[in-house]
């Protein structure tokens, strides 16, 4: 069996990778909220795992109440909202909700 192997140069290095995608999901948050809906990030801290090494810890809460159809608001408290805990170990990532 021949295996071949293809390398991609990219323009920027794994740090700065990191950094961008940190900034990207903090950038796609600030979009998606506007008068106390959508996400709002309620503990942001690094934090540390024997298995995968230092990461960085986020919970959000995704406020849902105005993406609902209407007849569901009538029923559904204002505050409806779910909890995203997640664990960013590059390249590792754990999430639940």
């Amino acid at each position: 069996m021949l295996t071949k192997e293809y390398r991609i140069c990219m323009p920027l290095t794994v740090e700065e990778y990191k950094i961008g995608q940190l900034y990207m999901i903090a950038r796609h948050s600030l979009e998606q909220s506007d008068a106390g809906n959508g996400v709002e990030v309620v503990e942001n801290k690094e934090c540390y795992d024997e298995e995968h090494g230092k990461g960085q810890y986020t919970e959000k809460r995704i406020h849902l109440s105005s993406r609902l159809p209407y007849w569901i608001q009538a029923f559904c408290p204002k505050v409806f909202y779910i909890v995203e805990k997640g664990w960013n170990y590059y390249p590792f990532t754990i999430t639940v909700h």
